[in-house]
């Protein structure tokens, strides 16, 4: 028997690249496993990118650890390394840090905590202005650290 925890809200799979700039994300339902959005974020992907280098790497937390998926990533060619279920994961999700920190960035905007909407499209929106949001202040930062021009903002701070 089994019991419908009724999680509200929404879950979002992201792709992302080391330095924190979205390159795909999709959006499903709280109480939905992370698994079955693998595949449309991963396509996503292609879709805008095109072909991927080769053998390029991914890492997966453990809710990935399946058979199914290892089959998935080795179709796609992804040199993927996912953390193993029932070990610690301090020592495996060293390389995690950067999706973990693009959710934090787009966490920080308060409509995606509060979304109440039940609309896809609706909810979508959102995510999406976030990652664009995103994009946008990770490259403001990098100008700020590789480039100097006259009216340079002295703050880190986004008016």
């Amino acid at each position: 028997m089994t019991h419908d925890r009724g999680k509200q809200g929404t879950k979002r799979s992201v792709v992302g690249v080391g330095d924190g700039i979205p390159l795909h994300l999709v959006a499903a339902r709280a109480n939905d496993h992370d698994s079955p959005l693998l595949e449309p974020t991963l396509a996503g992907v292609y879709d805008m990118i095109g072909p991927l280098p080769d053998s390029p790497g991914m890492h997966l937390d453990r809710g990935y650890d399946s058979a199914k998926t290892r089959d998935l990533l080795e179709i796609l060619g992804y040199d993927a390394q996912i953390a193993a279920k029932g070990q610690p994961a301090p020592i495996q999700a060293g390389k995690r840090w950067p999706v973990e920190r693009l959710h934090s960035w787009m966490n920080g905007y308060g409509k995606l905590r509060r979304c109440t909407d039940k609309r896809k499209d609706v909810v979508e929106f959102y995510l999406y202005l976030a990652a664009a949001l995103t994009v946008i202040r990770r490259l403001i930062n990098r100008a700020r650290t590789h480039y100097r021009w006259p009216t340079r903002p002295t703050t880190r701070r986004l008016r």
